[in-house]
């Protein structure tokens, strides 16, 4: 892909990324990490939502026509973000005990303004 491509993706994905991540503050999680690269996956978000650790996946569709955003988070995805999580668990004993959730928010339409669906729970480490 050239490289111009790769930057306007990076450029949406950011501006996707801090949507969410304002949205979310905005109902009172509080950040404790972005874009937390691990050699088996990334998490976009990490967030507390009072004693629950949260990995959010933020997925983009400019449309919805191969289905929305959290359809695309299938069951090898989901596995990425549970190692992930792991990972990123291992490298913050401080929140080993803490209650985890998976939330994945969609956002579609204008990438500067996007919509945005928040999806709590959206799946489970085990599923």
């Amino acid at each position: 892909m050239p490289r111009a491509a790769d930057s306007a993706r990076r450029e949406r994905g950011a501006a996707v990324e801090a949507a969410a991540r304002d949205h979310l503050s905005g109902h009172g999680l509080r950040e404790l990490a972005r874009n937390a690269g691990f050699r088996v996956g990334e998490l976009d978000l990490v967030m507390l939502d009072g004693a629950t650790l949260v990995f959010v996946e933020v997925r983009y569709r400019r449309d919805d026509r191969y289905g929305g955003g959290a359809a695309s988070v299938d069951a090898r995805k989901r596995r990425k973000l549970v190692l992930a999580a792991q990972a990123f668990l291992q490298r913050h004993p401080a929140y080993a005990d803490h209650a985890c959730r998976f939330d994945v928010v969609e956002a579609d339409g204008d990438p500067a303004q996007p919509q945005l669906r928040w999806l709590r729970d959206a799946f489970r480490a085990d599923d």
